[in-house]
């Protein structure tokens, strides 16, 4: 499994080359978005862990690189937690984002979350219909009524964990287990809002009165909606 690690702290990048390689991973580093850049164009990666902050751009770039040209789930690496580098860097396609400083076990937990979402689905039936949102699990598409919804690897594995539970009412732990496989001590709290906002913003008629995502008010989040 090749890593693609662009990160331009020498102590992180090889931190982090160690504790993958430790893992079996095997870690290419690269220190700018321009030596980045050339070597994506010379070879595939599994998996790509961007840091946002780089000498010579930014990570956004690279993930739009990646996001245009291959089929890999992209993670970002960042001291910026705020809602609006959250989004910028999701609306591009990335699959998930770690806030430094972060857990080597947190780290790896999340990487093979968003590696099962290109290798499989987890929905036995082939297509699901909650109202008027189909999921073609085959296919890994989701429609609003005629039309695609574009979803990241991780709002479709949250998406996924709601049908898989059907009209139960899921606690946050439990949903933070059903994308990450980790417990709720790894996880900045906002991170959990940001991923519901987003999907009901893509998947609700009206994202302020959801019915397809409810809250449950002291308990967690339940899918609505009648199932087929």
């Amino acid at each position: 499994m090749k890593v693609l690690v662009v990160e331009d702290d020498k102590t992180i990048a090889d931190g982090l080359h160690y504790s993958l390689s430790s893992e079996g991973y095997e870690v290419f580093i690269c220190e700018n978005k321009q030596m980045a850049l050339d070597t994506i164009k010379q070879q595939q990666f599994d998996i790509y862990l961007l840091d946002l902050t780089l000498p010579d751009g930014s990570g956004y770039e690279v993930c739009e690189y990646v996001k245009e040209n291959q089929e890999a789930p992209v993670l970002f690496l960042t001291a910026c937690d705020d809602e609006i580098n959250v989004v910028r860097g999701l609306d591009m396609g990335a699959d998930d984002y770690i806030t430094k400083p972060f857990r080597i076990r947190e780290l790896i937990s999340r990487m093979k979350s968003s590696l099962r979402y290109y290798k499989k689905a987890y929905v036995s039936n082939d297509v699901v219909k909650v109202g008027n949102i189909v999921v073609n699990t085959k296919q890994a598409k989701v429609y609003k009524g005629t039309e695609e919804v574009a979803l990241t690897a991780l709002e479709y594995r949250l998406l996924l964990t709601f049908l898989n539970h059907k009209g139960q009412v899921l606690s946050r732990n439990q949903l933070l287990e059903g994308i990450w496989d980790l417990d709720s001590s790894f996880i900045n709290d906002n991170t959990l809002s940001v991923y519901i906002k987003r999907l009901r913003d893509k998947l609700e008629d009206d994202s302020q009165n959801a019915k397809v995502i409810e809250t449950v008010r002291g308990l967690g989040y339940r899918m609505g909606g009648s199932h087929d």
